[in-house]
C-alpha cells in the first residue's frame, strides 16, 4: 500500500483524499491544514491525523509521498522539506509562482533521488485520453490546432489574486492546464512561439489578469488556442476541440456529462464555481473521475510503487511555466516570444504587471 499525505485542507486537498483512497493501492496516511477547522473536519472526513505544519507530520507519520494542494508559494517549501526525508512529491499546477522555486523544486528531487509529479489532472480525464487515443491512431490525419477553454467567473480564495502568493492571475490558475494539455495532445513537440493577449476586466480591484488568449506555435506546424477566463459568468467552462487535415473531434467536461437539473429550493454542490443553485443548474458526475483526479492519482500510485513511468514530472511543470512566462512577456511587449523563455527573477506575471 502506497501511503500518501495530503498538504491542504480545502476544495483541492479533499478531492486528492478521495481520489487517492479510490486507487488500487493508495491511501491518505495523514493531513496538514492551516485552521483548526479545517483541521478537524479532515480528519473527521477521511479518519487520519491531521498536523498544522508539513514538518511535523513528516516527523511523525511514514509516508511514500505527499501531495500539494496549497496556494502555490508554498509549494517550493513542501517539496524541499519532503526531498530532504526522501519523500516523493505529487504538486498541484502549476509547479510554483516563479521560475526559481520551480527549478529548485526540480533540482531538490532529482538531488535525493525521489519522485516529483506534476498534478495536471486534465491529461488523465476520461473524454480527454480518447480524444489523444484517437490522434495517436491517427483518425484526424496531422493535427492543425487545438483549442483548449477553461473559463468561469473567478477563484473563491482571496490568494489567487495576489501576485505574491499565486504568481499572477487566470494565466497561471487556469491558463497552464491549457498548456499542458495541448502539449500532451501533440506528443510534446517542443513550442516554438508564444503569443499572447491579456487584460483585467471584471476583476479591477486586483492587479493579476483575469482574461487571457494565449497562442503557440509547435515545431511541427500545429497551432494551439488557449483561452483562459475568469470573466465568464454561468459557472465552469471545460472543453477541448481538435482540427487534423482529415478529421476533427470537441471534448466537453463540464457541461457535456452534467446533469441538467431544476429546483426551486436549491442545490447543494451542484458544480464547482457554479454562479447560482437555485432553478436550471449543471449538476457535476462524479467529479473526481470526470475531471481526471481519480486516473492521475492511481497512475501516479502506479509510479510510486516502480510499477509505471511517470506521464508528467517537474521537468513538464518547469517547461509549462517557461511557457506561461512567455506569454506574460508576448503580453507585455506585444510581441512574438521564442525559446528560451524568459526568466524574471519575482513572479511569473511581473513583466505583464510591470508593463
Amino acid at each position: 500500500m502506497i501511503n500518501i499525505a495530503v498538504i491542504g485542507g480545502a476544495f483541492a486537498g479533499n478531492l486528492h483524499a478521495e481520489a487517492i483512497n479510490r486507487t488500487r493501492a493508495g491511501r491518505v496516511c495523514a493531513g496538514v491544514a492551516r485552521s483548526p477547522e479545517t483541521r478537524a473536519a479532515f480528519a473527521e472526513r477521511w479518519q487520519v491525523p491531521v498536523f498544522a505544519t508539513a514538518e511535523e507530520m513528516l516527523d511523525s507519520v511514514p509516508c511514500d509521498a505527499i501531495s500539494i494542494a496549497t496556494p502555490n508559494h508554498l509549494h517550493r517549501s513542501l517539496v524541499e522539506a519532503a526531498a530532504r526525508r526522501g519523500v516523493s512529491s505529487i504538486c498541484e499546477k502549476p509547479l510554483a509562482p516563479n521560475w526559481a522555486d520551480a527549478v529548485a523544486m526540480v533540482e531538490a528531487c532529482e538531488r535525493d533521488n525521489v519522485h516529483l509529479l506534476y498534478a495536471e489532472q486534465l491529461c488523465f480525464a476520461p473524454r480527454y485520453q480518447r480524444v489523444k487515443a484517437l490522434i495517436d491512431d491517427g483518425s484526424f490525419g496531422s493535427i492543425i490546432q487545438l483549442n483548449h477553454w477553461e473559463r468561469h467567473g473567478g477563484p473563491h480564495a482571496g490568494w489567487f489574486y495576489d501576485p505574491a502568493k499565486s504568481g499572477g492571475g487566470v494565466v497561471l490558475d487556469m491558463g497552464c492546464h491549457g498548456i499542458a494539455v495541448t502539449r500532451w495532445l501533440n506528443s510534446n513537440n517542443p513550442v516554438v512561439e508564444v503569443m499572447a493577449h491579456l487584460g483585467t476586466y471584471v476583476h479591477a480591484e486586483h492587479p493579476v489578469e483575469d482574461h487571457s488568449l494565449i497562442t503557440l506555435r509547435f515545431d511541427n506546424g500545429a497551432t494551439a488556442v488557449i483561452n483562459s477566463s475568469w470573466a465568464a459568468p454561468g459557472g465552469i467552462d471545460e472543453r477541448l476541440e481538435v482540427l487534423g487535415t482529415a478529421g476533427a473531434v470537441g471534448a466537453d467536461l463540464a457541461r457535456g456529462q452534467a446533469l441538467l437539473a431544476y429546483s426551486d429550493i436549491g442545490f447543494r454542490g451542484a458544480v464547482e464555481k457554479t454562479a447560482h443553485n437555485i432553478g436550471l443548474v449543471r449538476i457535476a458526475h462524479d467529479e473526481a473521475y470526470t475531471w481526471g483526479w481519480l486516473g492521475e492519482f492511481a497512475h501516479f500510485v502506479d509510479v510510486l510503487a516502480g510499477h509505471a513511468e511517470p506521464l508528467l514530472t517537474g521537468r513538464d511543470g518547469l517547461e509549462v511555466l517557461g511557457i506561461v512566462s512567455a506569454a506574460y512577456v508576448s503580453a507585455a511587449e506585444r510581441r512574438v516570444v521564442t525559446p528560451p523563455w524568459p526568466v524574471y527573477e519575482g513572479p511569473a506575471s511581473g513583466p505583464w504587471l510591470n508593463r
